[in-house]
């Protein structure tokens, strides 16, 4: 009793709220197509009163019978009405949980203004729009999934998808467990700025050739958008000027020559200026007698740059036949995900030591390519680092968690030792 007591309370005041009691209100006749105003208009609640008063004093109550027209149309009136009222409580309630968009359909339900979007004038009157439960579920379920593509768009920024498992990732979550997804372990891709605050000390970085840009050498001419515009936007999405980053620093307290691809900025694809840069760090190398790290994540050589991006990969194996044989210093290859193409092909596999990250995808050329080309099947996971590391390709697989000090006792065993221990040993 005190539930239904409740819910006939509830039903009242929202009733009130919505007929005319405590505030004026327009209601749309989908019938007659025309605008009504109700006012603390009392004929309009007692017509249900009148109603059942003139059938309180007719004859069919004092003979104690009615006849099948009556009975349908008191079923009618009391059906209409309760649809009336259906209706007023429906609009109420979507108006509270602000709902701020129009809702178009083929049907009778042809708009809906929210509170949020009354303006002054507009606040003494809300909108009652009658309609079947058919149109409203299927008005619902457009809203849902409405509100629903709505939110991921205003939210995607914050999160990031795993390649892998495709769980979602806390973005600030994620980049202080080094892009590692915290569902299944997989390494994600990484920025080259993220890469050199995990690879290098605070505080210890020199970039080089920051100023060095791309142009367009053969004027390569795309139907789509010219290669010049392509470069600005990548630019400007990226903050880099080139699809590699190299200076010096610090590992550890080691001095270190190091260069890291970003996969980011058109796919770490090696062009005239990425080449020119990597060179001109191994050349810096050579000359001081420092380790050198080559970070690979690139789709190949750019073909934007047609046979001059082909040249980079014997510019760069040239200037490391000098650094590692003539001066007889240290390279670590560290390969990530994707290796492929030209990089593959030249200084990514040339390192003295040669470590890839875990489930990185190396190969020469992709999936795709080799299967339309060979009519061939490529089998699933033979481009997988764990694969090519039982075939003997490359030395090791390390995660990226440990990487530094991997790095670390590798150049210490290679007699490069950091600086603070140097300094000791030379006092003593």
């Amino acid at each position: 009793m005190e539930k239904r007591w409740f819910n006939s309370m509830l039903f009242n005041r929202e009733f009130e709220y919505r007929c005319g009691l405590s505030k004026s209100i327009e209601s749309f006749d989908p019938i007659e197509n025309q605008i009504f105003e109700i006012d603390n208009d009392h004929s309009f609640l007692n017509e249900p009163e009148s109603f059942f008063s003139s059938y309180k004093n007719s004859s069919y109550l004092e003979n104690g019978s009615k006849s099948d027209d009556d009975d349908h149309y008191m079923y009618d009136t009391k059906s209409n009405w309760n649809n009336n009222i259906n209706s007023c409580i429906e609009s109420y309630l979507r108006s509270q949980i602000c709902i701020d968009s129009y809702i178009l359909d083929d049907s009778d339900f042809n708009s809906y203004l929210c509170g949020k979007g009354i303006n002054s004038s507009e606040s003494k009157s809300a909108s009652i729009i009658t309609n079947t439960n058919e149109t409203n579920d299927s008005d619902f379920t457009k809203r849902e999934s409405s509100n629903d593509i709505d939110d991921t768009q205003k939210y995607k920024h914050l999160w990031i998808e795993c390649e892998n498992c495709y769980g979602l990732n806390y973005k600030k979550i994620l980049k202080s467990k080094m892009n590692i997804c915290e569902h299944c372990g997989y390494h994600l891709k990484m920025s080259s700025s993220d890469r050199i605050e995990l690879l290098i000390d605070p505080g210890t970085w020199n970039p080089m050739d920051e100023d060095m840009v791309s142009v367009d050498p053969i004027e390569f001419h795309s139907e789509e958008e010219p290669y010049q515009n392509r470069i600005d936007s990548y630019q400007k999405k990226t903050g880099l000027r080139e699809a590699v980053q190299t200076g010096t620093g610090q590992l550890n307290g080691i001095p270190v020559a190091i260069g890291i691809m970003d996969f980011q900025f058109m796919g770490g694809s090696m062009g005239s200026v990425v080449g020119e840069k990597i060179t001109r760090l191994v050349e810096y190398a050579s000359n001081q007698l420092l380790p050198l790290i080559l970070v690979c994540a690139s789709g190949g050589a750019r073909m934007q740059e047609g046979s001059l991006s082909l040249m980079q990969m014997a510019k760069i194996s040239s200037a490391l036949y000098d650094y590692q044989i003539n001066q007889k210093l240290f390279y670590v290859s560290l390969l990530t995900s994707p290796t492929t193409g030209g990089v593959t092909a030249s200084f990514g596999m040339l390192g003295d030591i040669i470590i890839a990250e875990p489930n990185a995808y190396i190969a020469f050329a992709g999936k795709r390519v080799i299967e339309q080309t060979l009519n061939k099947e490529v089998p699933e996971g033979s481009q997988s680092a764990e694969f090519l590391f039982q075939k003997g390709l490359f030395d090791s697989i390390v995660p990226r968690n440990l990487l530094k000090e991997v790095l670390s006792e590798l150049f210490q065993l290679h007699a490069f030792f950091p600086l603070t221990q140097n300094k000791k040993e030379s006092r003593a």
